[in-house]
């Protein structure tokens, strides 16, 4: 089974690209055996930060009205890539 590609499209005009690459760093250094990659994607619409892991939407920042937390992504993540990877301090409560 081919890994899957995590894609982070955001507004580059709302100024989110460092967010943006902060996490994909943190999924990068988490799931080095379960993504393919992360790709980064400025979107041309305004407003716009989602998350997917191949086709599957993951998270969008105007339906939660919120940006993800880091320990919240990298569950939405493992629960795609690998449901049984333990997160240890992530998945803590």
């Amino acid at each position: 089974m081919e890994k899957p590609l995590v894609n982070i499209s955001y507004c580059p005009k709302c100024g989110w690209m460092l967010r943006s690459a902060y996490l994909a760093q943190e999924i990068l250094t988490t799931f080095v055996e379960d993504v393919k990659g992360v790709t980064l994607i400025p979107s041309e619409t305004s407003g716009v930060f989602t998350v997917h892991v191949g086709e599957k939407l993951i998270f969008d920042r105007k339906q939660m009205q919120r940006f993800p937390e880091i320990k919240e992504l990298k569950q939405l993540v493992r629960d795609e890539v690998n449901p049984a990877k333990d997160l240890g301090h992530a998945d803590v409560k």
